[in-house]
């Protein structure tokens, strides 16, 4: 259980303390997610092309991203679970340090040449990368339903710099990698694993008082004053269909966009372009998953979940419509296709998680939150999984544009439920 320290009696009484840890910790999430975007952008960028130079066969290619998606379900499980009960301190700290003991496996599985040892590495390491995505929520415990897109946008616009510069940086680790006798394609997880532990660090030393466990706070001395129980009893069933849609949005999203991310390289590299032209389209798609989150997030608030879900979808499909046509000498087609396909992903996180914010109550949140993010990864290992054996059996055309006509289902998903019923937005702490 999560023991209520005796000092955060004075936030509970305080709205204005409040406004100041809600602040801080947001500050306090956007310089770990700087750390942790560069540490997720490694295994993009060369996760694939390092199992391809190890295996010795392109057929098998997605497994890299298969094997990252499901350590990192099992992470956003348990992570979930940690946050739940020892606050989002802990939780988020032991995802991150995870995520860095898994990059330096990876590093010592390149150096041994070890098949057995990657596979497993790449496990761990996905760790990494779920807490990198649930930090996002860290932002929105102390935020008002009004401000929650924006508080999600704010935590992933700063992922941003890290991962646009991760990508950019695959050649000069890769030199700085095979100067000290590593394999250059696993220069990147040298990166990853200085970033990713000092991403945990971050959030271990700084992120007190902790907002969930403030929150929670709030929440108890609301509940025993009778202000709660009876919003909780009206909003019950319209939070089921909210967390429904919201996961539904979110799982399509991630599963169009790591199938067609994670064949490009390997698209890339058969048509000849070289490693810093592969760490450019990725750094540039990498940018429009996080960059436009801030103006993603106030459009999310103002116009509306369902809208921007919708949106998501038909930029989805753009994308993966672009990227099949595209030639495979042009850069500039190619960089566009993944630019729309990091957009589309961007609206559909932002809104999605949004519409589980707010169908979600603090007594359950971050556990519900973590397993919902199980569904995400499991998605995204699913995505990578088949888009190798797609590629090898038709063609990266047919498997971007078989993605971008299913992200077409999100829009009579979103349709359907708007139609039923309006999510209503349970105010579950008060902020004044």
């Amino acid at each position: 259980m999560m023991h209520e320290p005796h000092n955060i009696r004075g936030y509970v009484d305080s709205p204005d303390l409040q406004r100041k840890l809600y602040r801080r910790s947001l500050l306090i999430v956007v310089i770990s997610q700087i750390f942790g975007g560069a540490g997720l952008a490694a295994g993009v960028t060369v996760g694939a092309l390092l199992a391809q130079d190890m295996l010795g066969t392109e057929s098998l290619t997605g497994i890299p991203a298969a094997l990252l998606t499901l350590g990192s379900a099992a992470a956003a499980l348990l992570v979930g679970r940690l946050s739940q009960h020892y606050g989002r301190r802990l939780g988020l700290a032991a995802g991150f340090l995870t995520g860095g003991i898994g990059a330096i496996g990876v590093i010592l599985a390149a150096v041994n040449h070890s098949i057995v040892l990657l596979f497993a590495s790449l496990l761990i390491y996905g760790a990494g990368t779920a807490t990198n995505l649930l930090a996002r929520y860290a932002g929105t415990d102390l935020a008002k339903p009004t401000q929650r897109a924006k508080a999600i946008s704010i935590s992933m616009v700063s992922t941003t710099f890290g991962a646009v510069a991760g990508p950019n940086l695959v050649e000069v680790m890769g030199r700085f990698a095979a100067s000290i006798g590593v394999p250059a394609l696993a220069g990147p997880f040298i990166l990853a694993a200085g970033a990713f532990l000092l991403a945990g660090m971050v959030f271990f030393i700084f992120l007190r008082p902790d907002p969930f466990v403030v929150a929670k706070a709030i929440y108890k001395a609301q509940s025993d004053l009778g202000q709660s129980a009876a919003a909780q009893t009206k909003s019950h069933k319209n939070n089921n269909r909210g967390l429904v849609v919201g996961a539904t949005v979110m799982i399509l999203t991630q599963i169009v966009m790591v199938a067609i991310m994670t064949m490009t390289p390997i698209h890339m590299k058969h048509h000849g372009h070289s490693l810093g032209d592969v760490g450019l389209v990725i750094g540039i798609h990498i940018g429009f998953m996080y960059f436009p989150s801030l103006i993603t997030g106030i459009l999310v608030d103002k116009i509306g979940r369902a809208a921007m879900s919708i949106a998501s979808g038909g930029i989805l499909l753009l994308a993966g419509i672009i990227a099949a046509i595209a030639p495979a000498d042009s850069m500039f087609i190619l960089i566009t296709a993944l630019a729309l396909l990091g957009l589309g992903w961007n609206f559909g996180l932002i809104s999605g998680t949004a519409l589980i914010v707010d169908a979600t109550d603090l007594a359950t949140r971050a556990k519900t939150q973590g397993t919902i993010d199980v569904l995400i990864a499991l998605a995204g290992a699913a995505g990578g999984a088949l888009s190798g054996m797609v590629v090898a059996h038709s063609s990266y055309a047919a498997l971007s544009l078989s993605g971008g006509c299913l992200a077409l289902l999100l829009i009579p998903v979103v349709i359907w439920s708007h139609k039923k019923q309006k999510v209503v937005v349970p105010d579950s702490i008060s902020i004044n």
